[in-house]
């Protein structure tokens, strides 16, 4: 996704959520367990009554399974739907049905399990129609990690989330996970544009999601879709952390909070304190309007309540995981690149496709030349800084932007 925060002057000011609104959030992260009850006190209603009672229930749970499923979240308003069968739809999908197998087969914790390795973790990349489109986005993110080192394998526990109905066909004719995932009353087929309320509701949307795959007892792998991989990640995830983010500037110390974070990429394990954390970070939307969760994320960093959590944060190297903000320096080191700091379809697509034909002239050179090269990315080209200056505040609209 596009990100413009870095443009900002660093600021060593602590903010701080305001008392009531801490207060509320601690008091609702804080675990109560009521006593335990019986569920039919002792009485004089005959067995047979009871009976009628429990078929009945059941009865009205199984009818409501069957009519819809749905993932509701725990901590905010979205409804998470999967998509219901398109083998009736107008639009020419006759062919493509999802649940042809059953509902079931589509759940969220199905698609998970096939995908997930050994330690339940996964690989989450989230896809809408604009980036979707052939010969797009989605085309050379495949690709990269079929011409990656030791990233084909990775291929088999990447779960794709599909944010709309043609980025799930899309999914379907090119990658074995697939997820369809809407949310009632907002359309994400278009391309969202930076800081946009599209945008927003699409960043928001992504945290809660992936705060409901971590309670699921998953650890995943975010990753934007412009973000090439170049080389398996994980030998450089600290093992230390519960959640390890890319960054648009590297300090050169990854336990400074003073570094700049990147959403777009970040390994994160399923524990009670990044669970708690994801609940943080998401209610913390409230407490900074018209942010994304990049910003809010460089202002709740510094909360003590990230400290009372025990929570363990590690920001990653620039050296092996880059970016057009700050490129990695040594191909014989990195493991990604971001389009990062790019505003626009069209200039990331630019980008993206000469840093993966620099990635392949790399790939070709002898041995011996490979650990001497000096080598050195072509881009950023259209993906400059100079286009970013406009966005240096994420309180200026697009709009205003566009107009200066």
């Amino acid at each position: 996704m596009n990100k413009a925060s870095l443009l900002r002057p660093q600021s060593t000011t602590r903010r701080q959520l305001p008392v009531t609104t801490r207060q509320l959030l601690r008091a609702r992260f804080t675990p109560s367990f009521p006593a335990s009850t019986s569920m039919f006190p002792d009485s004089t209603v005959p067995r047979a009554v009871l009976v009628f009672v429990v078929i009945s229930i059941s009865v009205l749970l199984l009818y409501g399974a069957a009519d819809s499923l749905r993932f509701q979240s725990s901590s905010s308003g979205y409804s998470f739907n999967i998509f219901p069968s398109l083998r009736n739809s107008n639009n020419g999908d006759s062919k493509l049905s999802i649940n042809d197998d059953g509902d079931d087969d589509y759940k969220l914790e199905k698609v998970l399990k096939e995908a997930a390795m050994e330690d339940k973790t996964v690989i989450i990349a989230t896809l809408n129609e604009a980036w979707a489109a052939p010969n797009t986005i989605i085309d050379l993110f495949l690709e990269s990690f079929r011409i990656g080192q030791g990233t084909r394998r990775l291929l088999n526990h990447l779960v794709i989330v599909a944010l709309d109905r043609k980025a799930y066909k899309r999914c379907m004719e090119s990658h074995a996970h697939c997820f369809a995932l809407v949310t009632q009353g907002l359309d994400s087929h278009d391309e969202a544009y930076f800081m946009t309320p599209a945008y927003l509701e699409m960043m928001w949307r992504r945290i809660d999601f992936l705060r409901s795959v971590l309670q699921m007892g998953y650890n995943f792998v975010f990753t934007d879709a412009d973000i090439m991989w170049f080389r398996d990640p994980f030998p450089r995830f600290y093992l230390d952390a519960d959640f390890q983010i890319a960054c648009d500037h590297f300090s050169g110390n990854s336990s400074d909070i003073q570094n700049r974070p990147n959403g777009g990429f970040n390994y994160v394990k399923s524990n009670n304190r990044s669970i708690e954390f994801y609940k943080f970070w998401y209610s913390s939307r409230e407490s900074y309007p018209g942010y994304h969760d990049q910003d809010v994320l460089n202002f709740i960093k510094f909360d003590p309540f990230i400290e009372d959590l025990g929570l363990k944060m590690r920001f990653l190297d620039t050296a092996f995981f880059g970016g057009l903000c700050e490129p990695s320096k040594d191909l014989n080191l990195v493991c990604t690149m971001h389009a990062n700091c790019c505003y626009g379809l069209d200039s990331k697509l630019h980008d993206l496709r000469i840093m993966l034909q620099d990635w392949k002239t790399f790939l070709s050179l002898p041995p011996a030349l490979k650990r001497s090269s000096s080598m050195l990315w072509r881009v950023p080209q259209n993906c400059s800084l100079n286009s970013l200056r406009r966005y240096d505040s994420p309180e200026k609209s697009v709009q205003q932007s566009l107009q200066q």
